[in-house]
């Protein structure tokens, strides 16, 4: 079963950047010639649980690959959960005992790029670099240099009760936000005039994973860069526009508690009494999933679509993914950069599409099954957007600056326009703390 992908982010202590910058200024981001490591010895990969749970195999096989350029090196693969990820990478690289590869989510590694953590490498080495998906490698750059390589992505689509469409006539998906629009007013005419529990479309008011994708399709921003300085952009006029078409969607199609936030919906849209959600690909499947809160008896009942925006393109998701970084104390730098080659060159990202898992370039996005799960997913990813790459975003999630925010519009205590003038102070207070 696939698991969410929770990016939870943690902020980096004073103690750790003082190590990062020291151990920086020794390396010398060598990407290699320094702690080169020879070929021999263990090489130590840190990575989430989503590798031992939904593609072993691809371990499996990197590992015997690797083994043929490396014969006297052993890999020990360590699996992680994303709940603790960071705080252990935290000591580990304030430390001496460094893992040779860390995996990082694409949204938490920029602070650790900006102190130093990772070496420079080689993007002309590893497979389809010039076609990276840019929500993966906008964040492994700095400065000229790239200090990481994309793995994998995921992105939010469209989600429905294919029985449901039925009963109300309609024969495929929309395709246009009009037609989204007028799928939604017959699903709730028919549903909810019933029963006043159905929610035509699930939307918590704290899930801002979505009211930003609104704000991304009209052309708005959660900050930007003016300058050496970043800014909060949530009070600009087309991200307020984004969120007043957000709102209107939420009011006249969703049912439920707006203080929540989206970590529970495979459970909430299992229970039957929703139409239509926005989510993973993954959750189309968990919603029928007892082990992810689902309901057995939904099995086979939700499928999904490529989600249209206001603006006539595919709703702008973000595009939530993972990258694989070399610490510069490794002792294994040259091996565990042959490590990370192998593990997603071609070859491995054709196993990944085949466990239901985006790739990390624009040119395999095309050999993702048309007919399957998760070409919705593919064709959205076009369109996809990574968190702002400034020092102090991770402080500002951790904050829960977005959440709060909407769940002030969405329970009408504050205009869109206050709102985000509140929202954007808060952004403004750390934003560019590293």
């Amino acid at each position: 079963m696939r698991r969410p992908r929770s990016r939870t982010v943690v902020r980096t202590s004073g103690a750790l950047l003082l190590a990062l910058a020291v151990t920086a200024c020794d390396s010398g981001g060598s990407g290699g010639s320094a702690g080169g490591g020879g070929d021999s010895g263990e090489l130590t990969v840190w990575l989430t649980i989503d590798a031992r749970e939904s593609w072993p195999d691809l371990i499996t096989q990197t590992n015997k690959r690797f083994a043929e350029r490396y014969p006297d090196a052993k890999v020990k693969v360590q699996y992680q959960q994303w709940t603790s990820k960071n705080q252990k990478i935290d000591a580990a690289i304030a430390g001496r005992d460094v893992p040779d590869v860390v995996e990082m989510g694409n949204s938490e590694v920029t602070n650790y790029i900006i102190n130093g953590a990772f070496i420079p490498v080689d993007e002309r080495k590893f497979d389809h670099s010039k076609d990276w998906l840019p929500a993966l490698s906008d964040a492994c750059r700095l400065d000229g240099k790239i200090y990481c390589v994309p793995y994998y992505a995921g992105a939010r689509i469209g989600i429905y009760r294919n029985d449901l469409l039925k009963e109300i006539g309609v024969a495929k998906p929309p395709a246009t936000y009009p037609e989204l629009l007028t799928v939604l007013d017959k699903m709730k005419a028919k549903f909810h005039s019933k029963d006043k529990n159905f929610s035509t479309f699930h939307m918590p008011g704290r899930y801002w994973f979505a009211a930003m994708a609104y704000v991304k399709d009209v052309g708005g921003e959660m900050a930007v860069k003016e300058g050496d300085r970043w800014r909060g952009a949530l009070s600009d006029p087309k991200s307020v526009e984004g969120l007043k078409l957000w709102k209107k969607f939420l009011d006249d199609y969703y049912v439920g508690d707006r203080s929540k936030d989206n970590s529970d919906e495979p459970g909430v849209v299992g229970q039957g009494k929703t139409g239509m959600f926005y989510g993973n690909t993954w959750e189309a499947n968990a919603a029928a999933d007892p082990r992810a809160g689902g309901n057995p008896a939904m099995k086979g009942k939700f499928d999904t679509f490529v989600f249209p925006g206001p603006s006539g393109k595919p709703l702008p998701p973000f595009l939530g993914g993972s990258l694989l970084a070399v610490p510069v104390k490794s002792s294994k730098q040259t091996m565990a950069q042959e490590w990370i080659r192998l593990f997603t060159d071609k070859q491995s990202q054709r196993m990944l599409i085949k466990a239901e898992t985006l790739p990390n370039n624009t040119v395999q996005l095309k050999e993702v099954p048309t007919d399957g799960i998760n070409a919705p997913a593919a064709v959205a990813a076009t369109r996809g957007w990574v968190t702002p790459l400034a020092p102090g975003w991770t402080a500002v999630e951790k904050s829960n600056v977005l959440p709060e925010m909407l769940q002030a519009i969405a329970t009408d205590k504050k205009t869109v326009e206050q709102a985000t003038k509140d929202a954007d102070r808060a952004i403004d207070a750390v934003i560019n703390d590293n």
